[in-house]
């Protein structure tokens, strides 16, 4: 599953790599050049080469296949390696002891690209020749870091927004998904009304709480709410945020979610979701996952559909996860460094129509088709980016733990002021740590 998630304690780990820089994201022996020198031919013969990719328990069989194919068409090994969870604090901590992989799956933000010190340790991606293929909503989209490319997009980043029963709407007399947040709001009310359950909430997991919140900030991030915020200039605690937040205790208070809110799972939400128990989650891409690993692309068709949601309209939240990208880190051993390049050229050139015909998902590439097996809500989802405005953890400078102070909200041990300000105290900590200016 997705949980992106960044805990305060992996923040405050990763500053100290940052302290001694006065540029975030800069190294103190940063021995790189702006580009690599080259990108060898995707099937250049690697035999005696061994590659090793660091992968998260979510993400550690996307490149199986791929890695395999490599292998047979250039002699190289390529391990996979699993990193347990939490996935990125602990990529931090062994970047941070000097171990390093020639790859590793990461959340293409450029918060995490700060995260983990990209203009010291990793290599820069400009010039690859699977830049060009990417769809034009995707092509900029992430995985840049002061304006040098660090990640390479393998698949469609998450977006939030509303996942929907269609079966439950018709029950319900609801003829369209909502054209606004409050559109919504009011066909929750109703549904509720004839005795129906409006929304699920994973609260026993916490880290898809955060989705309530940033969706309604959407057309607020469209205007340079986060820019603002890094700024200094605005605040959790002022209106923009803190309403958002108040909307969210709101709307729980009012009854319109499942009552075991505070220790329902992201398996009871797919399933829930699924069954028609509840009409609507608000999640990302890999909810949909579960649900296609139970369920036949008719089926899905039949009951599942998808749309994005802001405040005035329907304006997608996108953020990037892990499982989305890659990065090459500088090992100091140029073969496996160019090694590394070629593996991205082949996944992303020769190797990608398979791959996504094997993954069963939407392609990201101009010239590859999405296979008519992928399921017509993930399709909606994949199509709502072009329109989409980036997350906190896209725009913000450092991501502090919204998930968890709005966890605490939901078990009543804390208000949304209290959620507003405990967040901004961290976020502010967070933006010290790593020596932004104003803070």
């Amino acid at each position: 599953m997705s949980r992106i998630r960044k805990p305060l304690i992996a923040a405050m780990a990763v500053a100290l790599l940052t302290a001694a820089c006065s540029d975030p994201g800069a190294g103190t022996a940063d021995t790189g050049s702006a580009a690599p020198a080259s990108w060898p031919a995707e099937t250049e013969k690697l035999d005696g080469v061994t590659l090793t990719i660091w992968a998260a328990q979510n993400s550690n069989l996307v490149a199986k296949k791929v890695a395999a194919d490599f292998g047979a068409a250039t002699g190289a090994k390529v391990n996979i390696l699993t990193v347990p969870d939490p996935y990125e604090q602990s990529v931090q901590t062994k970047v941070a002891s000097g171990d390093k992989p020639d790859l590793a799956f990461w959340q293409p933000t450029a918060s995490q690209l700060t995260a983990i010190n990209a203009k010291q340790n990793l290599q820069p991606l400009d010039g690859a020749p699977f830049v060009e293929k990417y769809t034009p909503a995707l092509k900029d989209a992430t995985g840049i870091l002061d304006k040098t490319r660090y990640a390479a997009l393998v698949t469609v980043p998450a977006v939030e927004g509303v996942w929907y029963n269609k079966e439950v709407f018709a029950k319900y007399g609801i003829t369209a998904p909502a054209k606004n947040f409050d559109a919504m709001v009011a066909d929750a009310r109703k549904i509720k009304a004839a005795g129906g359950v409006p929304f699920y909430e994973m609260g026993g997991e916490k880290w898809a709480t955060q989705w309530w919140v940033q969706v309604q900030l959407a057309d607020a991030a469209k205007n340079g709410l986060w820019d603002k915020v890094n700024k200094g200039e605005a605040k959790f605690t002022d209106p923009a945020i803190l309403d958002a937040i108040k909307k969210y205790k709101s709307l729980i208070d009012e009854g319109l979610f499942n009552k075991n809110i505070t220790s329902a799972t992201f398996v009871d939400q797919g399933k829930a979701l699924l069954t028609g128990e509840a009409a609507m989650a608000i999640q990302v891409n890999t909810f949909f996952s579960q649900l296609q690993a139970q369920s036949t692309t008719a089926e899905l068709n039949k009951k599942i559909g998808f749309f994005p949601i802001s405040p005035g309209g329907n304006v997608a939240t996108f953020i990037p996860d892990q499982s989305n990208a890659l990065i090459a880190f500088k090992t100091g051993d140029a073969k496996r460094e160019a090694a590394a390049r070629q593996f991205l050229s082949y996944w992303l050139g020769s190797a990608y129509p398979d791959f996504v015909k094997s993954q069963n998902t939407v392609s990201i590439q101009t010239g590859v088709e999405t296979p008519a097996t992928v399921p017509d809500a993930l399709k909606a989802n994949a199509e709502s980016i072009g329109t989409s405005v980036g997350s906190m953890q896209v725009l913000a400078i450092v991501n502090p733990d919204l998930y968890l102070n709005l966890a605490n909200m939901l078990a009543g041990q804390a208000t949304p002021d209290k959620v507003a300000s405990t967040t901004q105290a961290q976020f502010d900590q967070l933006a010290q740590a790593i020596g932004a200016p104003g803070f």
